[in-house]
């Protein structure tokens, strides 16, 4: 057994103290919510009547009763989501498991889920960042009638499963289960993919010859297979002990699947009371944050949690900073390579050892905290477990000691880099993240002169019109969350290969997202402050030379400082006619309210005790 790594303990140590005054008013106010017996006890009889109305049989008997935990369903499904497709058949499957267990289980509510794979470069995925917070409302609306003594939550992808956090720990007096749905099978090969993207984006393929490719990479329910944010939220959220072992990545239309949600039933009425009690507020600690940026870490997952996981925290009562990311960052080994930051995709993950190989080993050098609660008991070596069916039952056995496909998951000796890829730049433009595992060393560094836009669109016209055929930076802004919701600029990623693949030099620097699909292209994004709130992008101009240095953790304007910030604005984010259709003009009110970047992008405003003290000062000195 390792002593815990140096630096994560001191990251810990100082998130711990700076959290110190806002973690004890939340974990005050979940333990004065928690009670013994079931909540719906204090129910007048007139409320109590409305919540078994709809109900028959022996589960209407027993909310009567006041006897069985009552257990939460909140979804997100739909059957426009392959993700989350196989969700249909879960709230059957886990009110009978429920009832066996001796609970019962109501559908308290559904979330929105949208599909940023198919409002990516549309209107649509102006709302998408949004969203999150919306689910996270909704969570709420839907664990508010004081009816139920646990939650299952039904999630998976990308703004859903931190929304569904962020909800339910605003109830942290009550436990919470994450139930996955599993990936869809391995398709196309997402090098291919890409491939058939690029010759698109030359010309050199035809629409029908990207929609074959695309229809055999996504082509089945389940989740799509390539290591973006849906599936870093499983492995994220299995770290932090918030799934069953060996839950996040079992196939959906498997009996072990079927299993695993049945016993996410069982497991939630067993810690809904008694000596197993485990509210969600208290398995989202400090610790269980750090780890889930270490799993992060050393898989190169997606950027966006450098935000949701902030916005998550922040709703325990943590405070997380970027700050804190790149000191992890600097002692966290890369152990995975998983498209698109390598050719394998997160089945092949699974099968070289998975979760279960990634936990054991980072356990072991001491890069995890050992010591925390989970859902499935005390202690993250529950987590070294895989789930098997022997004879029709679910149990639970060592997974792999080794990995059994080193080119695709190492042990942290032998690791693919020594640090874990995801690195903050910062100078005279504000503040990025640039994700480097997928970045070869040659293309860390570049400087060259910088060409403007402010829409995905402009950039393609452009590039079509043969005008970047050079060395460049690539400067797309008013994309931050007050500009425009924050969408991910993935359209941007092919013409930018194709140009690195012709030999030149090719950065960008935005204040949108990426997703952490930049893959090879080195990608300073999430710039804070945002161009829409005055930042110092909004004062660059074509021919500009900028220095984007992931090696050294800069980035910079070659511009005299005074000239820069005595120019005039060019160009401006959106006004509220242009904001509009696509539903946008009614989330208005969120776009005025969001915060930055490296806050979480969140709409609810100030959590952390460092946050008020902040709001008086600027009050003090108006």
């Amino acid at each position: 057994m390792s002593d815990l790594h140096p630096v994560v303990a001191e990251v810990t140590a100082r998130i711990a103290a700076r959290s110190a005054a806002s973690r004890t008013a939340y974990l005050d106010r979940v333990n004065a919510a928690a009670q013994e017996g079931p909540v719906r006890g204090d129910l007048a009889c007139s409320n109590l009547a409305h919540g078994f109305a709809g109900i028959t049989g022996g589960d209407k008997a027993a909310l009567r009763a006041l006897r069985r935990p009552n257990v939460a369903i909140v979804s997100a499904y739909n059957d426009m989501l392959s993700a989350h497709q196989p969700m249909h058949e879960y709230p059957a499957w886990i009110k009978a498991a429920a009832r066996e267990a001796g609970g019962i289980s109501q559908f308290a509510g559904g979330v929105p889920a949208m599909c940023d794979g198919i409002t990516q470069g549309r209107a649509g995925m102006e709302l998408s960042l949004f969203s999150r917070d919306v689910i996270a409302m909704s969570t709420a609306i839907a664990l508010s009638h004081d009816m139920f003594d646990a939650a299952l939550l039904l999630g998976v992808c990308d703004k859903i499963v931190p929304g569904l956090l962020i909800g339910a720990l605003s109830f942290g007096h009550l436990p919470a289960i994450l139930v996955p749905a599993g990936p869809m099978s391995s398709g196309l090969p997402n090098s291919e993919k890409a491939r058939v993207r690029q010759l698109f984006a030359e010309g050199k393929a035809t629409r029908e010859d990207l929609l074959e490719a695309e229809a055999a990479s996504y082509h089945s329910p389940g989740t799509c297979t390539f290591y973006g944010t849906a599936n870093s939220n499983q492995l994220v959220v299995e770290v932090m002990g918030l799934h069953l072992p060996g839950a996040s990545f079992v196939p959906p239309g498997t009996p072990l699947r079927k299993a695993l949600t049945e016993e996410a039933a069982r497991r939630a009425v067993a810690i809904s009371r008694g000596e197993q009690f485990t509210p969600i507020g208290h398995v989202v600690d400090e610790k269980a944050v750090v780890n889930g940026v270490i799993a992060l870490l050393a898989t190169g997952g997606s950027t966006n949690h450098t935000m949701h996981l902030v916005a998550v925290a922040s709703a325990a009562g943590i405070e997380l900073s970027w700050d804190d990311f790149a000191d992890l960052s600097s002692v966290v080994p890369l152990l995975a390579r998983v498209y698109p930051n390598g050719g394998a995709d997160i089945n092949h993950f699974q099968a070289a050892g998975g979760v279960q190989f990634l936990v054991g080993t980072l356990l072991d050098a001491g890069l995890l905290h050992r010591d925390v609660r989970t859902v499935a008991g005390d202690g993250l070596d529950r987590y070294r477990q895989e789930p098997v069916l022997v004879d029709g039952e679910l149990t639970w056995r060592d997974g792999p000691a080794v990995s059994l496909d080193t080119e695709v998951l190492r042990p942290v000796g032998t690791p693919f880099a020594a640090d874990g890829g995801l690195r903050m730049i910062s100078g005279n433009l504000g503040r990025a993240v640039i994700k480097v595992s997928a970045v070869k060393p040659e293309h860390r560094v570049v400087e060259a002169p910088a060409r403007v836009f402010t829409s995905q669109e402009a950039f393609s016209a452009a590039f079509k019109a043969g005008e970047l055929e050079r060395d460049v930076v690539v400067v797309v802004r008013n994309q931050g969350p007050q500009a425009n919701g924050m969408p991910e600029l993935h359209k941007l990623i092919p013409a930018l290969g194709v140009l690195m693949d012709r030999g030149f030099r090719v950065a960008l620097v935005t204040d949108g997202r990426m997703s952490g699909a930049s893959g090879k292209v080195p990608a300073a994004i999430q710039l804070t402050p945002e161009a829409a709130v005055g930042g110092p992008l909004a004062r660059v101009r074509d021919g500009d030379v900028l220095r984007v240095d992931a090696e050294t953790g800069t980035l910079e304007a070659l511009v005299d400082p005074a000239e820069l910030a005595a120019r005039d604005l060019v160009d401006f984010p959106p006004d509220a006619q242009a904001w509009s259709g696509t539903g946008r003009e009614l989330f208005a009110a969120l776009r005025r309210s969001v915060g930055p970047a490296d806050r979480g992008a969140s709409v609810f405003g100030p959590i952390a005790a460092s946050h008020f003290a902040g709001q008086r000062n600027q009050e003090v000195s108006r």
